[in-house]
């Protein structure tokens, strides 16, 4: 004897139109998704393709060579820029290390009066525009007659950086166990050398991830060192920026493929510290 056929009521009916929904919803969002990264690294993978362009002119491609490196590494220019870059980095990422992680310290352990607004204070180099800070940056070495060099370019980045830094290890501090710290002096060890042989070695993948976030944006910026560079000063962005203006060669492209790899190279092992030293535990 034949079965009955089943009847579809209000209920399945539904339930199927919401699924089919959910279908096109998550298609329509892995669309979108695609579409972003596209817009967004479409343009790097161009300009990586055409810095390997035998053509002077990068409207038209005329095959692969690797020329425009050659004419890249023996440019006197280039190679002073990136000197004055690597100075400026590497100066600005150790103070602004050394004072961030500190101010990280102070402001995970400590209480003290205008705490609160110290802590808008530090997020203030974050939040505003790069133009406000650069301004104002500028205006202080005016004002106190100090000539633009790679001294004052270096002092404006530790400006910035040191946020940067102090953000970064405090998140590392906020999974710290105060517990092994305790359980280092119940054993006599003085408050030296607890920071020195338990709380730095914990906290060192922030403060390495820290450092190395710090001299990325630092070789990178454009805007607050244009504003405070003086003569003899420029570094790798400022150079780029001039010979912009020339018009865009693949040399161009070369140099601005080198430094952008470097960047995502520099962020993505900071990435890497970071995740590391949150899951090797320390709550």
């Amino acid at each position: 004897m034949k079965g009955k056929p089943e009847r579809k009521g209000p209920a399945v009916e539904s339930a199927r139109k919401s699924r089919r929904r959910g279908r096109w919803g998550a298609r329509l969002l892995t669309a979108h998704g695609i579409a972003t990264y596209i817009f967004l690294y479409l343009p790097i993978v161009v300009l990586i393709v055409f810095s390997f362009n035998a053509s002077r002119y990068v409207s038209t491609w005329r095959g692969f060579s690797t020329e425009w490196y050659a004419v890249l590494f023996a440019d006197e220019a280039i190679g002073v820029a990136l000197r004055n870059t690597l100075v400026v980095g590497i100066a600005s990422t150790l103070v602004s290390t050394v004072f961030g992680t500190m101010v990280a310290l102070a402001m995970e352990r400590y209480k003290f009066p205008g705490k609160v607004a110290f802590d808008a204070l530090l997020y203030l180099p974050i939040i505003i525009p790069d133009i406000a800070m650069a301004v104002m940056l500028l205006l202080f070495f005016v004002i106190s007659h100090v000539q633009l060099s790679l001294l004052t370019i270096s002092v404006s980045h530790v400006a910035f950086n040191i946020s940067f830094v102090a953000v970064v290890v405090r998140a590392r501090l906020a999974f710290f166990d105060i517990v092994v710290e305790e359980a280092a002096q119940d054993l006599y060890a003085n408050e030296w050398q607890t920071f020195c042989r338990v709380t730095l070695p914990m906290i060192m993948p922030g403060i390495l991830a820290g450092a190395l976030l710090a001299f990325t944006i630092s070789i990178d910026d454009f805007v607050i060192t244009f504003f405070t560079a003086g003569p003899g000063s420029t570094t790798l962005p400022l150079r780029v920026y001039s010979m912009v203006k020339l018009g865009i060669t693949p040399e161009i492209n070369a140099l601005s493929s080198i430094m952008l790899l470097a960047s995502m190279a520099l962020v993505f092992l900071s990435v890497l510290l970071r995740k590391g030293g949150g899951e090797s535990g320390v709550a």
